[in-house]
């Protein structure tokens, strides 16, 4: 078990890495009380069995992790991570860049039929054989020194995950779904996923109006408070809660007087320097020519009666599901199965590639009747019919 603490010694160690074929790769990091995920420990291990991993902190005076960025650029590296979507968010953080290429266990988990979004330990337990041992889970990464057990704990997170991805990638090379994992990775590794961009942060308001001045004043909060959010590397709401911020753009005040009035707000918030920066957007927003106002979106009606179609698709993707060993979540959503059920071309995964393959077409053909569902001997089965018939 080791510890690094200075540059140099991460040189050594990445470039040892950097000569075998995958590492296994997990972080520990805090984000209670800021925006940005505050990354306090690397674990990282190489292939060989004899080797208990190490631990890099990046807390540590002075420390460079400039070689930790290249292992993370280096394409001749495959990068194994579980659950690896919050890791590779800090890595774009602090680097820029997303690592590359990236394994995600817990992806191929559900490629390979463990069901959806499966926990490491369970898969530990399951495919590794071994226990581990939870009383370091909540732990504060970020007090220093960290103990022996905290460490020992941290770095089971990359010493099991070998076997699971050498046993991982076994199955998914013998059963040929290595293709429909690379196609997650490369969903998973987009960096446009990775972007943050204040103007857009509205979208995540679960706004209540539909009207486009409503919408444009909710644009221009939610981009100011993102912005002072990332600024002050604080949580949204710390800087103003939803509702407060939703019920300024209902009322729109555009003096201080107003803005006082909104609950939620202090004494005198209007003239603060955010009561300010707010009122500056209101009328920002509002001078803005009508035409560029977010519209709401077209409402889609689905056809009246698709409802039971939609429900002979549920069973058909369980039915397809557990005969190919595929969790139902990676092969079709709700919503897919409500836009099939309404029209043969609609644009969803499901329809397209291997989800096509293993769901899509039987769908298609049992919306056309050309198969049927049936109860066989108390199980589910499928059923050519006859034209016509």
């Amino acid at each position: 078990m080791e510890t690094i603490t200075k540059t140099e010694d991460l040189r050594i160690l990445c470039e040892k890495l950097r000569q075998y074929d995958y590492v296994t790769v997990d972080t520990e990091f805090m984000r209670d009380s800021t925006y940005w995920p505050q990354l306090c420990l690397v674990q990282l291990c190489s292939p060989e069995a004899a080797d208990t991993g190490a631990a890099v902190d990046p807390l540590a005076d002075g420390i460079d992790l400039t070689p930790l960025f290249e292992l993370m650029q280096d394409e001749s590296v495959i990068k194994v991570f579980h659950a690896a979507r919050q890791d590779i968010e800090i890595f774009v953080h602090l680097n820029g860049k997303v690592p590359h290429p990236v394994f995600d266990t817990q992806v191929a988990a559900m490629v390979l039929g463990f069901g959806d979004q499966v926990g490491y330990e369970t898969l530990v337990n399951k495919v590794a054989r071994k226990n581990i041992d939870k009383s370091m889970r909540f732990t504060d990464w970020s007090r220093r020194p960290l103990s022996s057990k905290q460490l020992s704990y941290a770095l089971s997170d990359v010493t099991h995950l070998r076997t699971i991805y050498e046993d991982f990638h076994e199955r998914l090379t013998a059963n040929d779904r290595a293709p429909w994992l690379f196609e997650e990775m490369e969903r998973l590794t987009d960096p446009g996923i990775y972007t943050i961009d204040p103007a857009d942060a509205w979208l995540r308001l679960k706004t209540r109006s539909n009207s486009p001045k409503f919408l444009a004043v909710a644009k221009a909060l939610g981009e100011w408070r993102e912005t002072e959010a990332q600024r002050k590397n604080l949580p949204r709401n710390r800087v103003m809660r939803d509702d407060t911020l939703l019920d300024i753009a209902a009322r729109q005040p555009q003096n201080e007087t107003d803005l006082d009035k909104t609950r939620g707000v202090g004494r005198n918030f209007g003239a603060s320097k955010p009561g300010q920066a707010i009122i500056e957007a209101i009328k920002n927003a509002l001078a803005q020519p009508q035409e560029t106002w977010p519209q709401p979106k077209a409402r889609t009606d689905l056809p009246a009666g698709i409802g039971p179609t939609v429900e002979l698709l549920k069973v058909l993707l369980k039915l397809c599901s557990e005969e190919k060993g595929v969790a139902q979540r990676l092969v079709a959503s709700s919503d897919d199965l409500q836009n099939i059920a309404a029209d043969d071309n609609a644009d969803v995964p499901a329809l397209h590639g291997w989800r096509r393959e293993l769901f899509g077409q039987y769908a298609l053909r049992l919306k056309h009747g050309q198969i049927a569902l049936k109860l066989e001997k108390g199980e589910v089965a499928l059923v050519e019919l006859e034209p016509n018939s």
